[in-house]
């Protein structure tokens, strides 16, 4: 069985036995507050119980490094709608420590890449600079800093909404705001 069929085992049981009902919200967040943060699995349940959020609280976005590359790919455009259509007056940015993302480059991703099949002509497209879409970051708090102002210079974002960055420790899940 793979690990999606055991998923889908376990969500019959689930819904089945109305596990759902403690979760049951609407799409508003409650707190009004949206968490941009990492994809990493330490953060998949830390994150929220060391903010002490609750389903509901608040939309939480998530990608690889809580980066925004570039002002209008896919974190930034949910944040727009955060703001236009659910009502989110604060942003968090929480990037956390011993990240992935940090010293990710296109150019290990390239040998993987090749390795599994993808034909070189892929890997040197013209249509995007994958050297800059596939590079991570080498210093954590000037990450934030970015992503910081990325968000609060977007010419969609008004100057009402609140953006702070932070670190999270991925391991205690102590929280420290970076200084901008």
């Amino acid at each position: 069985m793979t690990n999606i069929d055991k998923v889908l085992a376990f969500n019959r049981e689930f819904v089945a036995a109305k596990g759902y009902e403690k979760h049951l919200t609407d799409k508003f967040p409650d707190r009004k507050l949206a968490v941009l943060s990492c994809m990493d699995t330490r953060l998949s349940v830390l994150l929220q119980e060391a903010l002490g959020l609750k389903n509901g609280d608040a939309k939480i976005i998530k990608n690889a490094g809580a980066v925004i590359p570039t002002p209008w790919d896919s974190a930034m455009r949910s944040l727009i709608v955060a703001v236009y259509e659910l009502g989110v007056t604060e942003i968090m940015a929480v990037a956390h420590t011993s990240c992935g993302a940090c010293h990710m480059s296109f150019h290990h991703f390239r040998e993987e890449m090749l390795r599994r099949g993808i034909p070189a002509a892929e890997l040197e497209r013209e249509d995007i600079d994958l050297d800059a879409w596939l590079e991570g970051f080498h210093d954590t708090e000037k990450s934030v800093r970015e992503t910081v102002d990325c968000i609060v210079r977007h010419p969609l974002i008004p100057s009402d909404v609140t953006v702070r960055g932070f670190i999270i420790d991925s391991a205690t899940g102590e929280l420290s705001e970076v200084d901008l």
